[in-house]
């Protein structure tokens, strides 16, 4: 299955942009300090000038009040937000994948699964599915495969609710790659007691993971089998490039 082929290297390397020096770059131009102000501002920005609550909805894992906090400390209009962002990621692409050079071939296929997913009830993906994607192979790369990150971690939040987890139960199981399950969760901004992870609540996130894989699948059902797998050689070829230190 493709979507599973790939889902590390998605994940990883669509999200790295947003700890880059091209973020924090973007971060400085907020004038706020600290990683959530300008996150919040540029990933939720393609939602428009909405309440917070709008932006906790799409966001799905963090916590509400630390959403809000966050969203209203930046002065700056979300589409501008947004944009800047954009570029971020781009100007993290073009630097990171310097050496790939199979980025505009990789870029089409990506494009094609992106545009041809659907949207319904997948905000954040839709958002920046409509951002303009750049004639510049790698840039297209990283915004790309951020936009099938969103559409993954949209349909992953409808599979922990199909499974009748809690956000806040999910993030205790899966971590991060940076933090265990508890750190994660401290670090989206939700308050310690944390309940434990029994084992249902284990199996439900391992039968969400399950449905996620499933629900995404199709959404490369566009590509045959032998684009299917010249994406998957590909993609991990970008992201062994993009992610070497």
């Amino acid at each position: 299955m493709t979507s599973a082929a790939v889902k590390r290297q998605v994940l990883e390397l669509g999200g790295a942009f947003m700890i880059s020096r091209e973020a924090r770059m973007f971060g400085e131009a907020t004038g706020v300090d600290g990683f959530h102000g300008a996150y919040t501002r540029g990933r939720g920005g393609v939602l428009g000038d909405v309440d917070a609550d709008v932006v906790t909805a799409a966001f799905g894992f963090f916590e509400p009040e630390c959403v809000r906090a966050a969203w209203e400390s930046v002065p700056m209009p979300a589409a501008d937000a947004a944009n800047r962002y954009m570029i971020a990621c781009r100007d993290f692409g073009q630097r990171k994948l310097a050496a790939f050079e199979q980025a505009d071939r990789l870029a089409e296929l990506l494009r094609r699964v992106v545009d041809a997913a659907p949207s319904t009830g997948l905000p954040l993906f839709a958002g920046w599915r409509a951002m303009p994607v750049p004639e510049d192979g790698r840039s297209a790369v990283l915004q790309l495969t951020h936009v099938l990150r969103e559409l993954r971690g949209g349909l992953h939040l409808v599979a922990v609710m199909a499974n009748g987890l809690t956000p806040l139960q999910a993030i205790l199981v899966a971590g991060s790659p940076i933090y265990d399950g508890p750190g994660h969760a401290k670090f989206l901004g939700w308050a310690e007691p944390f309940e434990p992870v029994t084992a249902d609540i284990q199996a439900r996130w391992d039968a969400a993971e399950k449905l996620t894989d499933e629900l995404i699948a199709p959404c490369f059902d566009v590509l045959d089998d032998a684009e299917r797998a010249e994406l998957t050689t590909l993609m991990l070829e970008a992201h062994r490039v993009g992610l070497t230190r």
